[in-house]
């Protein structure tokens, strides 16, 4: 079992000389986790406001990948892919942050601003979403939130496999 001590690995862990394949595999495990605690609380939260499927993650995939965007199952399959592939792909960046000299509190907000920041300058970059500052503030919040499960539950089972 992993002992914390103030959030931070203690020394004397089965993990204490980590390799970059092991915090990737366990990271992109931990992302699983993550990116299904995320689509549970955007369902439960969807259920409460009567918000309908955000289509970014459709619109970021038709755009990087160039496939003609199609409405309906298509384009729904599409947007899973880019949610699943997403979150899973920032558990194993979750991973490597555990082999830098940083605490796993620090790591963990650190992967939380990465994430959520990268997510604003992809958005603006491919045209999508202006800054955030101009966003409504009932959907930068939700979004805010939704990207804290992700990160959060994504870093204590990172932790917890550790």
């Amino acid at each position: 079992m992993v002992e914390f001590e103030n959030f931070v690995l203690k020394k004397g862990s089965h993990m204490a000389d980590p390799g970059i394949l092991e915090v990737v595999l366990k990271g992109l495990a931990a992302g699983v986790a993550g990116t299904a605690a995320m689509t549970v609380t955007e369902k439960l939260e969807q259920s409460k406001t009567g918000r309908e499927d955000s289509m970014i993650t459709t619109e970021v995939g038709a755009i990087l990948t160039k496939p003609p965007l199609k409405t309906g199952a298509q384009a729904k399959k599409l947007g899973q892919v880019v949610h699943w592939v997403h979150g899973i792909t920032w558990g194993g960046i979750r991973g490597l942050l555990a082999l830098t000299p940083l605490n796993s509190f620090v790591a963990s907000a650190l992967h939380y601003v990465s994430l959520w920041t990268s997510d604003v300058v992809l958005y603006r970059a491919l045209g999508l979403a202006p800054l955030p500052h101009k966003w409504e503030k009932q959907g930068l919040a939700i979004d805010l939130f939704h990207k804290l499960v992700l990160s959060a539950v994504t870093s204590l089972v990172f932790l917890a496999m550790i």
